[in-house]
């Protein structure tokens, strides 16, 4: 994903669970992880999918 619209996209999302702070993560799937929440909102061609019910539980991630 293009530099400039992660830093757009990490200015303005939050987490859909607790509305807290969201960092990028690129391990075995790319997306955007609330630490908080333990979850992981995959980016799917290039589009993230902000749905709790879409979220990857990672509990063996710390970033």
């Amino acid at each position: 994903m293009n530099e400039n619209k992660l830093k757009e996209y990490l200015k303005v999302l939050g987490c859909p669970k607790c509305k807290g702070d969201l960092i990028y993560l690129r391990k075995n799937k790319e997306g955007f992880y609330c630490k908080k929440c333990k979850l992981l909102y995959p980016i799917i061609e290039d589009v993230p999918i902000m749905l709790v019910n879409s979220a990857i539980k990672m509990e063996e991630v710390e970033a």
